[in-house]
């Protein structure tokens, strides 16, 4: 079993993520959607936890230069500094938006200038978020040596996003995996893999799909 067959496994045996294509969850977009992920659940579990940082030091292994890791809020902040212990480099966390109270920072602990911090995420949807935490670090100072997250949604868009920015992107797991592995051990039956692989290809025409009338 490859890493990210095991954990995209993982995910479905902590509950991380929820699949239900025929009652889809809503996001805070308004789009509805059959898959529902949470990789905070997997620190409740220590041994899917050094699993989950064994499968990014692995990850962050394929990068070149790293001086530092840098954790994107919230979700992100726990994985990255696991893996900043294990790597034994510094670690900072960026926020969406900067505080608007105290020293109103958006990065806490120190960016150096000049320094190639590895972006540590936990999920991949549209890239957003890791894209402007990226923004923030550049704008600090810092240099990106690439981002990193536990799971992926795989779509075209993020991928063209990262590639813009110039940053190398890679997950441990990611959907296409996940749908495997939630079909081999029966969590979905066939058709609902075929709902599920429409989903990734039109996120938005599948949710439309579902509107209430």
């Amino acid at each position: 079993m490859t890493t990210a067959e095991k954990i995209a496994r993982r995910l479905l045996e902590a509950g991380a993520v929820k699949l239900q294509p025929n009652s889809p969850f809503t996001w805070a977009s308004g789009l509805r959607s059959p898959i529902y992920c949470d990789n905070r659940v997997l620190l409740s579990y220590p041994s899917i936890r050094r699993e989950v940082i064994d499968g990014l030091e692995e990850l962050a292994a394929t990068m070149d230069g790293i001086d530092g890791i840098a954790g994107v809020a919230t979700a992100g902040i726990p994985h990255g500094a696991l893996l900043a212990d294990r790597l034994e480099l510094p670690f900072v966390y960026i926020r969406s938006k900067a505080k608007e109270h105290g020293r109103q920072n958006q990065i806490e602990g120190r960016v150096e200038p000049g320094k190639r911090y590895l972006v540590v995420e936990d999920l991949i949807s549209t890239g957003g978020s890791s894209l402007k935490a990226i923004d923030a670090l550049r704008a600090a100072g810092g240099k990106t040596a690439g981002a990193v997250a536990i799971f992926s949604y795989e779509f075209p868009a993020a991928l063209r996003a990262f590639q813009q920015a110039e940053v190398p992107l890679a997950t441990i797991s990611g959907y296409t995996t996940l749908l495997q592995e939630a079909a081999s051990t029966g969590y979905i039956s066939a058709g609902e893999v075929t709902a599920l692989t429409a989903w990734r290809e039109d996120p938005r025409a599948w949710s439309e799909a579902f509107a209430p009338e």
